[in-house]
C-alpha cells in the first residue's frame, strides 16, 4: 500500500497531469494525427465518466482496500502505449451503452438543466425576500434604539425646546411604501 496522500498525488500526476499534457501536445502539433487525437478524447471521456460515477459511488467503493492503487492502475492501463486500454473500454463498454441510451441521456440532461434553473430562481427569490425582511428588521431595531437614545438623553432638554416632533413608526412607512408599489404595478398593468 502506497498511502493515501502518495496515491492521490500519483493519480493527479499520472491520471490527469500526464494525459493532459499529452493531449495538449497532440492538439498543438503542426500535423495533428486524427487517431491520436481520437485516442486522447476517448481517454478524457472515460475519465470524466469515471470521475462522475466515483463521486456518486464513493460511499460504496471508497472503503475498499487498495482502492486508490486500483484506480491508479486503471488510469495507467487506459493511456499506457502498450495496452492503450482506452480504445477497448470505449469500444466495448462505453459506446454501445451510450448509443443505445443516447436519447434518454439527452432527455435527462435537459430535464436536470430545467430543474436546476427553476431551483436557482426559487432560491434567488427566497434570498431576496429574506434579505429584504432582514433589512427591515435591522431598520426597525435601529429606529427603536434611536427612540431609546433620544428619550434618555433629551428628556432634560425637552422642556427647553418644546415638544419634539415624532416620526411615524418604520412599520407604517414600510406598509405605505408597499401599498404605493402595488398600486403603481396595478396602474401599469391597466395601461
Amino acid at each position: 500500500m502506497l498511502g493515501d496522500f502518495l496515491t492521490r498525488c500519483l493519480i493527479l500526476l499520472l491520471g490527469y497531469a500526464y494525459p493532459g499534457f499529452e493531449c495538449y501536445k497532440t492538439v498543438e502539433k503542426n500535423r495533428v494525427d486524427n487517431e491520436e487525437l481520437r485516442f486522447w478524447c476517448q481517454y478524457w471521456i472515460i475519465v470524466a465518466l469515471f470521475t462522475v460515477l466515483e463521486r456518486v459511488a464513493d460511499v460504496f467503493i471508497g472503503w475498499l482496500p487498495m482502492y486508490g492503487e486500483l484506480k491508479l492502475a486503471l488510469f495507467i492501463y487506459l493511456w499506457y502505449p502498450k495496452t492503450k486500454g482506452t480504445g477497448y473500454v470505449y469500444d466495448a463498454v462505453l459506446r454501445p451503452y451510450v448509443s443505445r441510451h443516447e436519447s434518454d441521456i439527452e432527455k435527462k440532461f435537459r430535464e436536470w438543466r430545467a430543474r436546476a434553473w427553476d431551483l436557482a430562481i426559487f432560491y434567488w427569490q427566497n434570498c431576496t425576500e429574506l434579505g429584504q425582511s432582514a433589512t427591515f428588521q435591522v431598520l426597525d431595531y435601529l429606529a427603536a434604539q434611536s427612540k431609546k437614545f433620544s428619550s434618555k438623553s433629551f428628556t432634560k432638554k425637552k422642556d427647553e425646546f418644546g415638544p419634539t416632533p415624532s416620526a411615524p413608526p418604520l412599520s407604517s412607512i414600510r406598509e405605505s411604501f408597499f401599498e404605493n408599489n402595488q398600486n403603481g404595478r396595478k396602474n401599469k398593468k391597466g395601461l
